[in-house]
């Protein structure tokens, strides 16, 4: 079996897509860790340099940064 991936989802918490992509994940039963970008500016600053943007959701797979949320893409990152 595949070793699991690290998922980090640096959001804020009335991002709607932040909150779908979220949710997605959670329905799967995929551990991620959520980064609230509005209470840490540390990590908002973080997400940028990785992302080279300053929307969220950025979810990161792996050391890999998508931004948006994309169903699709998401489930081809994680081979569902």
């Amino acid at each position: 079996m595949d070793a699991p991936k690290k998922i980090v989802v640096y959001s804020i918490p009335t991002c709607p897509h932040c909150k779908r992509a979220k949710q997605f994940l959670e329905e799967r039963g995929i551990p991620f860790q959520v980064i609230d970008v509005g209470a840490d500016r540390a990590a908002r600053e973080e997400m940028i340099k990785k992302s080279g943007q300053m929307a969220v959701p950025v979810i990161e797979i792996d050391g890999v940064s998508t931004v948006g949320f994309d169903e699709a893409g998401l489930k081809k990152q994680l081979g569902l």
